[in-house]
């Protein structure tokens, strides 16, 4: 197997592997005995999910975190600067896409390392591709800010984009869902267009889009499912 650095993509929620990950991404993992994780406790547990043969045990883990130092990754890239190959596991989704590990990705790249991102879901895409926006041109801005003037000025910088031709795209901590989509309603512009992505891939998946004056009628409840949003004209 080549010493590389694999950018191993997780489902979103508990869907089934085999609907959203080529069984290539079970041959790489099989094959890796170090990773770069988000949280090991639920990168062991998506791990034997891909294979319940693999001895979890045997495997050597690094976190990789909001909260990990600069000094503390240091060394995280040894095993394979000595010529194992490593993963990256975050979260949900795909690695260094919104996520920590794009941190690791770029030491790699530094040191001339060999980088190799596998094919797996991504919400920023999936939601895109269905919410009947602009797919030419768009911008990712993470989490919107919490304090509300803070947030109300965030959003009509976001109008800006989209007055030139850009989806806005972002997202929010799953408790907070239904307040942010009050917030936009109570914000921009009504006649434009917000799409809610929630539950991509799994079971209970929907992805909506309507006008902002349709959404601000009511009818919707987002509290603690995982969802991403979108803004458009």
């Amino acid at each position: 197997m080549e010493s590389a650095l694999y950018l191993i993509p997780v489902t979103l929620g508990e869907s089934p592997l085999e609907r959203v990950l080529p069984s290539y991404n079970i041959e790489v993992i099989r094959g890796i005995r170090y990773f770069i994780v988000e949280n090991v406790r639920s990168a062991r547990r998506f791990l034997r999910r891909c294979d319940k043969n693999i001895d979890i045990d045997s495997l050597t883990f690094f976190t990789l975190d909001e909260h990990t130092r600069p000094e503390e990754m240091r060394d995280y890239l040894s095993p394979l600067l000595a010529g194992n190959p490593m993963g990256v596991v975050s979260e949900a989704g795909c690695p260094a896409v919104a996520d920590p590990g794009a941190d690791v990705v770029a030491m790699a790249q530094s040191r001339g390392l060999r980088v190799i991102p596998l094919v797996g879901p991504s919400s920023i895409l999936l939601s895109l591709m269905a919410s009947g926006f602009n797919g030419q041109s768009f911008a990712f801005h993470g989490y919107l800010p919490v304090d509300s003037v803070r947030r109300v000025k965030k959003l009509h910088e976001l109008e800006l984009g989209i007055a030139a031709g850009q989806t806005q795209i972002f997202i929010e901590t799953p408790y907070r869902n239904n307040k942010l989509i009050a917030d936009i309603c109570n914000t921009v512009k009504r006649n434009l267009r917000l799409c809610v992505a929630c539950d991509l891939t799994c079971e209970n998946e929907t992805v909506t889009t309507r006008r902002v004056d349709e959404w601000s009628k009511g009818g919707y409840d987002y509290g603690k499912r995982p969802a991403i949003f979108l803004l458009y004209h």
